[in-house]
């Protein structure tokens, strides 16, 4: 497996030997990967090395560390195609997983200026917050802020983001017409407790301005999604 006489960098070829060992099947999600003093002994190279191999897997999604009981397999990633507008509840019944929301907490507020300029509402307007955990079969997968204007949603109450919300909105009989929304890498902080990963694990950093048929914007979203989980796809054609 490894050839010590290679150009090859050795961390590299470990790598690609576990990758390899994932897809074949030899290594299931859930398992349980060779210690670093195991593999040190069977293939004679430095655990530097093999330090440096696991983190660039670790970092790559394909394998998870949990603190005082080794490195495992990860699961595999949950994919959300960029091409049409869905709601997390939506995504989850469609992978056949049960999806589920821990509410943080809600509020009313006055709109700061870089949310009412998002929301195309007066500055300090009246508007709702809700922080909530995203589950996936009872796992978190995201950490949510959801920002909206009281103007369109006078009577919210915070049991109406116990399911779907994008449902809520269109049993209001407002059509939802589609949305703004950017992704960016970026390092997981306080919210990596509530996401159960390691503080300074990569996650993806999601920003979503919704707007109705007519164009009114209804929504400001930020999203935290754990980097281990998720992944963004899309189709593009020349």
């Amino acid at each position: 497996m490894i050839n010590k006489k290679s150009p090859v960098p050795i961390y590299y070829q470990l790598e690609e030997w576990l990758r390899g060992e994932i897809d074949k099947g030899e290594l299931l999600e859930g398992d349980l990967i060779p210690s670093e003093r195991a593999l040190s002994e069977k293939y004679e190279i430095s655990r530097m090395t093999i330090r440096q191999a696991v983190s660039n897997l670790v970092n790559e999604g394909l394998l998870t560390r949990e603190k005082g009981k080794g490195t495992f397999v990860a699961k595999k990633k949950v994919e959300q195609p960029l091409i049409r507008l869905t709601g997390f509840s939506e995504d989850m019944k469609q992978r056949g997983m049960e999806p589920g929301t821990k509410r943080l907490d809600f509020i009313q507020l006055d709109l700061p200026p870089s949310i009412s300029k998002e929301l195309r509402v007066e500055t300090y307007s009246k508007g709702y917050q809700m922080k909530r955990l995203r589950l996936a079969d009872g796992l978190p997968m995201a950490y949510e802020v959801l920002t909206l204007p009281k103007t369109l949603f006078p009577d919210l109450t915070p049991e109406k983001f116990d399911h779907s919300f994008y449902e809520y909105v269109e049993s209001l009989g407002l059509k939802i017409g589609g949305a703004e929304q950017s992704i960016e890498p970026a390092i997981s902080k306080e919210e990596s407790a509530l996401l159960n990963i390691e503080r300074g694990s990569p996650v993806l950093l999601m920003k979503r301005v919704s707007y109705l048929g007519d164009g009114t914007p209804f929504e400001f979203v930020k999203s935290i999604y754990r980097g281990d989980r998720y992944k963004f796809i899309t189709e593009m054609k020349r």
